[in-house]
């Protein structure tokens, strides 16, 4: 169906292809029926029935003409964020007579390339998770199909690993700079991820959106730092949330000691108060600086809003320790 959600099982990962963090096809054998581009936006793709283009059935993936000669076709793509690998999506998502029956994957870091998924089956019309077991920091991908066909999307989930100066200032949560959310626990309207994504939200479905509690209590979510670092100012933006943001927020730190590749395990001990619970308003950018009741250093932040909702981004500036 279209608007189909893409759901992952890695969990503490982020997809380092994706289009949004930099993501981008460079070269591949063939793309006659459907771009290469396609493999790294948003969503699982779209199917419209009667759209075609002068080529044919137009499809909202990779599509390569039916091979006659001997061999595959290929994919190079270069991550937007260089880092370790635990899982990849390989989505046939509306190709059903036309998807291929075969894929693997090698990656790089810009010299030769090593297999990091053996040629596995593909089912038509479906996500297909597998995990990869490889401890180097990869830059590059090469999709393999057998022999032809098409593929809605790919998705690479891993930890990104950002090479950082000391006392470097930035904003540690983003995703741009290897943060991660860890965990949440709703994100019924609005994914987590979409928390330290960069720039503003597009729209009120580019935000973290929580359902409304019809219980007591409240929501959270916890992102971890792509370094440990001190924190100089914090930003909840509201934006284009309205009718629906959260009506109070807080803030709690913890210095964990996991390893950056830890894959955003929420830690145990004992949480720092950062902001006290906070008044918020809506469609609004909030700055804190002298509200904050501790700086750190922290590799984790916990932020709770009373009682559900939704923010669109939090970003945690700061210098990396």
């Amino acid at each position: 169906m279209a608007g189909q959600k893409s759901l992952s099982p890695f969990g503490g990962c982020v997809d380092l292809t994706s289009a949004r963090v930099g993501g981008k096809t460079l070269r591949c054998s063939d793309d006659f029926f459907a771009p290469m581009a396609n493999l790294l936006k948003s969503g699982r793709g779209v199917f419209i029935p009667e759209k075609f283009t002068t080529r044919g059935k137009w499809m909202d993936g990779w599509e390569s003409r039916r091979k006659r000669v001997a061999g595959h076709d290929w994919c190079i793509i270069k991550l937007g964020l260089p880092g370790r690998l635990y899982g990849l999506d390989i989505d046939t998502n509306h190709f059903l007579g036309n998807h291929p029956p075969f894929a693997s994957v090698d990656a790089s870091t810009g010299g030769v390339w090593t297999p990091i998924l053996k040629k596995s089956r593909l089912k038509p019309g479906s996500q297909h998770f597998f995990k990869v077991a490889s401890i180097k920091r990869w830059t590059h991908l090469r999709l393999n199909i057998f022999p032809d066909g098409g593929v809605a999307r790919l998705r690479a989930y891993g930890v990104a690993l950002p090479e950082f100066k000391r006392r470097q200032k930035l904003d540690l949560a983003s995703v741009l700079n290897g943060g991660c959310v860890a965990a949440c626990n709703d994100a019924f309207f609005g994914p987590k991820d979409n928390l330290i994504m960069p720039g503003r939200a597009k729209n009120m479905g580019d935000g973290w959106e929580t359902k409304r509690k019809r219980v007591k209590g409240h929501d959270w979510v916890v992102v971890r730092f792509g370094s440990p670092g001190r924190i100089d100012k914090i930003e909840l933006d509201t934006n284009h949330f309205k009718g629906n943001y959260p009506d109070r927020a807080s803030l709690e730190g913890i210095l964990s000691g996991q390893k950056s590749d830890s894959r955003g395990k929420i830690p145990k001990g004992r949480w720092t108060p950062v902001l006290a619970e906070t008044k918020l308003k809506a469609h609004t950018r909030h700055y804190f600086t002298r509200a904050l009741l501790a700086k750190g250093p922290f590799d984790y932040l916990r932020m709770r809003i009373f009682p559900d909702g939704g923010i669109s981004r939090m970003r945690v500036w700061g210098n990396v320790l």
